[in-house]
């Protein structure tokens, strides 16, 4: 499949890298604000198509798939550029900044009879399955609680502070905790609480979010643009816990008994980054017709669009109007 990058970073330069191993996709076009910088990327990644403009590349009639790599602010008015063009939508994370803006990315999709689906590239991953079914198998009894970190030393990143480019800590590695969450204990939160504290920006450099679950369960998830964390997630069973190494593309899983003694350790999968999973499922969807994937359905993405907006409002986070409006 033809496939063509919008924004030409370094999130694109990784997603162009993975894309070189896959017999699947086709490095076709690329397109920047900068039309150097389009045919450098294009160069070093082996594309045909070198753009300096996305309405461009989006009049390619060649291109099929379009992977959206712009910051998170720019991401509903590319989509829409996107679906206008009739072109089928891979959409980095976050993938808006707030639920309206989701649902209404969804509707034009619907019409337009485009797929559209969100890159959260560990809901794709084959790891989600085996923590899911070690879970089942009840390795470690029966859980009540699971704790996620991620935390990354990126605060002198200018993206992640300006509230123009919606910034902070959860619309970037925050959305990582929540979904890991959401894959592993569901949907059915009962009610959420949190702690922030914001930058002098007035976007959030790091939170501590609980959510409590109608069965009593609870997690526990930290995010933050300060420092380095384990980014480990651990589930606390009745007959042990059990150790993932690194929920934003697990490594391995590791569990421990009732006598605190590492009994099982499961690696995962090798794979070429990890990005591959999201591309193939997107690719497989399109080709049997299908508008969305059932790794990240679209009522998943409104989920946790639905999260992180009840939580900006509680910090007071607020993006730029012409961010935030449809």
């Amino acid at each position: 499949m033809k496939i063509g990058i919008l924004g030409a970073g370094h999130i694109a330069g990784t997603l162009a890298y993975t894309m070189q191993n896959l017999n699947e996709a086709e490095c076709y076009a690329v397109a920047s604000r900068s039309l150097e910088k389009a045919k450098e990327f294009a160069s070093r990644y082996g594309f045909e198509k070198a753009y300096g403009s996305y309405e461009k590349m989006l009049a390619d009639e060649n291109v099929e798939l379009v992977y959206i790599a712009t910051p998170h602010s720019h991401h509903y008015r590319h989509m829409k550029l996107c679906i206008e063009a009739g072109k089928h939508i891979l959409c980095e994370k976050a993938f808006t900044v707030n639920t309206r803006q989701a649902e209404e990315i969804f509707r034009l999709a619907k019409e337009k009879e485009v797929l559209v689906t969100e890159a959260i590239w560990t809901r794709y991953m084959p790891s989600r399955k085996i923590i899911n079914d070690l879970l089942a198998q009840g390795v470690i009894g029966e859980v009540k609680t699971l704790t996620a970190n991620l935390d990354y030393a990126i605060a002198d990143k200018e993206r992640l502070i300006r509230p123009e480019l919606a910034g902070g800590a959860l619309l970037d590695v925050g959305v990582y905790t929540l979904n890991f969450a959401l894959m592993h204990f569901g949907n059915e939160i009962a009610d959420m609480n949190s702690v922030v504290h914001l930058t002098k920006t007035g976007v959030d450099g790091q939170n501590v979010i609980t959510l409590s679950y109608k069965d009593e369960r609870l997690a526990i998830l930290n995010s933050g643009i300060y420092g380095l964390s384990d980014r480990q997630g651990i589930f606390y069973g009745s007959k042990g816990w059990m150790v993932v190494d690194n929920i934003n593309n697990p490594l391995e899983v590791k569990v421990y008994d009732q006598n605190r003694e590492l009994c099982k350790t499961v690696r995962m999968p090798e794979q070429i980054n990890g990005y591959e999973y999201q591309i193939l499922e997107t690719i497989a969807c399109i080709e049997k017709g299908e508008k969305e994937c059932p790794s990240m359905r679209h009522e998943d993405t409104l989920e946790v669009m639905r999260l992180m907006d009840s939580l900006c409002k509680e910090w007071g986070v607020c993006y730029p109007d012409e961010v935030e409006r449809l």
